[in-house]
């Protein structure tokens, strides 16, 4: 069958000229160079490799790997990359002292964290100095896997930045523990108007770069003001058109300088085997307690990692799961809502505690297994509560341990790190109807209205139209989410619906949110009561607003409260004009007071 035969080996070239893994495969993928400039000298110090396509629809970088993505092979064509970078930078001499930036793709690391980081077939020469970019979703993805990457990527000499610092508040509360040489801060933050976030970011990161004497480096400076804020900033390298557009080589008329970095600590090769415990130093004071005042020292900086919010990471073990009562699920609940990152470890623990929540199941040899840690970490402030259990029989309040609290930064990072080398990867996905949740945008029927009933989707359009932000919320569900918000909630709350429909209303509250307030509409929502606070919340981007927040039950036909109805208020200004009333009313008695005397 000759035309059989040629029409197939037709359709074998069609597919290998058209698909992602023929680009792969026919080493078309390459890269271009930007410059990264020494603000204060001028001097090109290293070059960011930037990945191209061949000619066509799929020169973009965004478009190609979106192509890689729908053909399943992400990481291959992330490794194309990272290999055209490096011959790119043989080719055109882009050696010591110079240095090559190279990045790795997140979902890479999510789903191959090592396998695709290294070429043996394409050894890199020993004068090529290479900077490895990652994000910080990568590390809250899986943690452990990340760790041992950064381990290796040093072992073989190349060091680490930190890629969109910024862009996501985990950045800033992962950096102690990815130690990362250069910090690059987003684009935005150069390019858009000064704001609290953006103080709040540039405090964290200048705090870190003191501590450890990382480079700071600041992208998209494409014009005087943009180089002005970098400054302003903290940065002392630059990247962006201002200093040179991306070209196949050497900058053309640019003066070479020398990138450098920072000494950093070899990180312990078995970290993922030492014990939170066994990081103390000698010197280390360790005294001795019942479980009971390790409860009180573990709450206590529970409170301090609430007040630090999403910049914070948090790391408990409770040696067993039953060790993880109703009560401390209720404090992790609210650790979940204000905090960047929570896991906790223990004995038959699943990888998924409660929603939010990271957890590893320990070995019954695994050493943590014998110990009670609480680990609190952010940029500004370090603490662990590290204690090993003395194996006293016994009421459990009274077990006694042997336990140091240290505020010791480096000791609290490693510390940190061997409790994250043991957690799980995360297995959370957005919830589905599937497993019996509310599917993102999708809203359920009211109690009491069935569904299909042609009132509801007038119902949904006058809610939709009001100017006050109105919520669902649905009791029968796990941590009782929302499965409605209309659009002027959307607004107050600073996220789209997707963004919002399934969570806790919890993300609304403040590090100083009234919590005599929270506790009175817990008790209202327990006694299945309507309610009204005024409540001090924020808004993704950190603002802040007033809330008067009245919540009503809603009933099924049996009479079992099974949903409330919120309905949302900005009184920011009613309650500021209060505020600055009774300051000039007190000013006022103070200046009568002083005239009648």
């Amino acid at each position: 069958m000759p035309g059989s035969e040629g029409d197939d080996v037709e359709q074998f070239r069609e597919q290998r000229t058209n698909g992602v893994r023929a680009v792969i495969a026919d080493r078309a993928v390459t890269s271009v160079f930007q410059p990264i400039v020494e603000l204060d000298s001028g001097r090109v110090v290293a070059y960011e490799a930037l990945a191209r396509g061949p000619e066509g629809p799929w020169w973009a970088p965004d478009a190609l790997f979106a192509a890689a993505r729908a053909e399943g092979c992400l990481s291959e064509l992330d490794q194309a990359c990272r290999a055209a970078a490096l011959r790119g930078a043989v080719t055109h001499g882009l050696l010591a002292p110079s240095t090559v930036f190279v990045n790795v793709e997140p979902e890479v690391l999510d789903d191959t964290p090592v396998a695709a980081l290294f070429d043996a077939g394409e050894p890199v020469p020993a004068d090529l100095r290479v900077v490895l970019e990652i994000t910080e979703r990568a590390l809250a993805a899986r943690p452990a896997e990340l760790l041992r990457t950064i381990a290796r990527v040093r072992e073989f000499g190349w060091a680490i930045a930190l890629d969109d610092v910024g862009a996501d508040s985990l950045s800033l509360a992962f950096m102690p523990l990815l130690r990362p040489d250069v910090v690059k801060l987003d684009l935005r933050l150069v390019q858009e108007r000064p704001g609290p976030a953006i103080a709040e970011i540039m405090n964290a990161v200048n705090a870190y770069a003191e501590s450890t004497g990382a480079l700071v480096l600041a992208e998209g400076i494409e014009n005087g003001t943009h180089l002005t804020m970098a400054r302003a900033l903290g940065a002392t390298l630059g990247q962006g058109w201002l200093f040179g557009r991306p070209g196949p080589g050497v900058a053309p008329g640019a003066r070479p300088g020398t990138l450098r970095l920072p000494v950093v600590q070899p990180t312990d090769p078995r970290g993922e085997l030492v014990s939170p415990f066994a990081c103390l130093p000698a010197r280390a004071p360790v005294r001795e307690a019942p479980k009971a005042l390790l409860i009180e020292l573990s709450k206590q900086l529970e409170r301090q990692a609430m007040r630090l919010g999403e910049t914070c990471v948090v790391v408990a073990t409770f040696q067993e799961a039953r060790h993880l009562t109703p009560a401390t699920r209720l404090r992790y609940r609210d650790l979940v809502e204000r905090v960047g990152f929570v896991a906790v470890l223990g004995e038959d623990l699943p990888a998924e505690p409660m929603p939010g929540l990271r957890g590893a199941d320990l070995a019954p040899a695994d050493p943590v297994r014998g110990e009670w840690d609480i680990v609190v970490l952010s940029p500004h402030f370090s603490a662990a509560l590290l204690a090993r259990d003395l194996g006293d029989d016994g009421p459990d309040p009274e077990r006694r341990f042997v336990f140091a609290l240290t505020y010791e930064r480096d000791t609290v990072v490693r510390a940190a790190q061997a409790l994250l080398s043991r957690v799980a990867p995360s297995t959370a996905q957005r919830t589905s109807a599937a497993d019996g949740g509310v599917p993102a945008g999708v809203v359920p029927p009211l109690a009491g209205r069935p569904a299909g009933d042609p009132g509801e989707a007038l119902l949904h359009r006058a809610l939709a139209a009001v100017g006050t932000g109105v919520t669902v919320v649905d009791l029968r569900l796990p941590d009782q989410p929302l499965v409605y918000v209309n659009p002027a909630f959307e607004r107050l709350a600073g996220q789209p619906a997707a963004e919002l429909l399934g969570r806790n209303c919890r993300f609304l509250q403040h590090p100083d949110t009234d919590a005599a307030a929270v506790g009175r509409i817990r008790a209202a929502i327990a006694a299945g009561a309507e309610c009204r606070e005024v409540l001090l919340n924020r808004r993704a981007d950190g603002s802040t607003w007033w809330n008067q927040c009245t919540l009503t039950p809603v009933t099924d036909e049996s009479g079992d409260v099974v949903q409330y109805i919120g309905i949302q208020a900005d009184v920011t200004d009613q309650v500021e004009t209060e505020r600055a009333l009774l300051t000039e009313r007190d000013r006022v008695r103070s200046h009568a007071a002083r005239i009648a005397e």
